[in-house]
């Protein structure tokens, strides 16, 4: 069986690991955190970079830095991961989904000017498949209207938007090294800020609502409580884990490239037929190959091809349930505008297999058996 995914593994993971645990640092906040750190900070350009325990908790310390309250309304599309709402729906605030363009299956810009309100607070584009939303009319509508661009950038490590690190594009992004993620810790993620002007109360929220940070600075000679926070500092061990991939974090981007290409090429027939529909990247946007999806004629025909690859030992998924149309986007969301795109697309869509260790005779087996199914040899 070919499954939809594997972690990544690079072979040093295990030797970082013992490294914690011999030094008898394993909490938060040890050397392999801080190396995370550095280096996530040198590959985006931004200001500073907080290794958290998810990209959930990292959406919601930038809800906590961004000051969301009750009633607040937050722009996001609702083809995304539950934990872009969420973050925000714990302080109070309404999700307000907008349709996505079916080409990148991200929030379409050109509809975000419309649900923006009197409440409005923050715009939370997701780059979906680690391809960039259209960022420049996204700041340009953020600046008109004095809001907060948080990047939903889970998936968006190694990809750029003309030139720039997504997450390191709007005042805050979230990563995710989540293990279904090109970079992986097992559960983990990381802030993202652009502006300095977060990094104290950033440091405060992650670390329980306590000055910490500024004590082991020297800054004051005790730490106390003084602020809101909780407690979003990942084990030592898992920033190990996460390491030994970031210090092969080109090699993995290049293979996970060569694979999507191979589908891209490989299935090129089957889109000019008519059968698919193949992943779109707009010019300026450099993706990491997250995923490879494919878009069949609709729900009925993707469930058969599901089927058909389980049948011939290849897992392949559909994705996100829109949140709009699920019991708690309902309760506590609204959707401005029409749903021309989003139900639509998503029920078409079917992700293939995507990984670091998948190897060309399967990339290739994978490919055969998709083109098998549509008549194709």
């Amino acid at each position: 069986m070919i499954n939809f995914n594997v972690p990544p593994y690079t072979g040093k993971e295990l030797d970082y690991i013992r490294e914690c645990v011999e030094a008898q640092k394993i909490c938060g906040d040890g050397a392999y955190t801080k190396k995370c750190n550095s280096w996530l900070e040198e590959k985006t350009g931004a200001s500073k970079c907080l290794l958290t325990t998810s990209c959930t908790h990292a959406t919601e310390m930038a809800a906590l830095l961004a000051d969301i309250k009750e009633g607040d309304e937050v722009i996001m599309p609702s083809y995304t991961f539950v934990s872009t709402a969420d973050a925000f729906v714990l302080r109070g605030a309404v999700p307000v989904f907008v349709d996505i363009r079916p080409d990148t299956m991200n929030i379409d810009e050109q509809k975000i000017e419309a649900a923006v309100t009197a409440k409005t607070k923050a715009i939370v584009p997701v780059h979906y498949a680690g391809v960039s939303c259209e960022m420049d009319t996204i700041m340009d509508i953020a600046k008109r209207h004095s809001l907060i661009v948080i990047e939903d950038a889970a998936q968006g490590v190694m990809s750029s938007y003309k030139g720039k690190a997504l997450g390191a594009i709007g005042d805050m992004g979230c990563y995710s090294f989540h293990e279904t993620k090109n970079y992986s810790m097992g559960e983990g993620g990381a802030l993202i800020l652009r502006d300095e002007r977060y990094i104290e109360d950033a440091e405060i929220i992650r670390e329980k609502g306590t000055d910490r940070s500024r004590f082991f600075r020297g800054q004051v000679d005790k730490y106390t409580w003084v602020d809101k926070g909780s407690s979003y500092l990942p084990s030592d061990m898992n920033a190990a884990y996460l390491y030994a991939q970031l210090e092969l974090a080109d090699e993995i981007n290049e293979r996970r490239l060569e694979i999507w290409n191979t589908y891209y090429r490989e299935l090129g027939e089957l889109k000019d037929a008519g059968k698919i529909e193949l992943p779109v990247i707009p010019e300026g946007c450099d993706h990491n190959a997250h995923m490879f999806y494919i878009k069949a004629a609709d729900f009925e025909e993707r469930t058969k091809l599901i089927t058909f690859l389980k049948e011939n030992g290849i897992l392949s998924v559909f994705h996100y349930i829109p949140l709009h149309s699920a019991p708690a986007g309902k309760r506590f969301g609204r959707f401005s505008g029409e749903d021309e795109y989003t139900t639509k697309e998503s029920e078409r869509l079917t992700r293939l297999p995507m990984y670091y260790s998948l190897t060309e005779e399967e990339n290739m087996y994978i490919i055969k058996k998709v083109k098998e199914f549509y008549g194709f040899s």
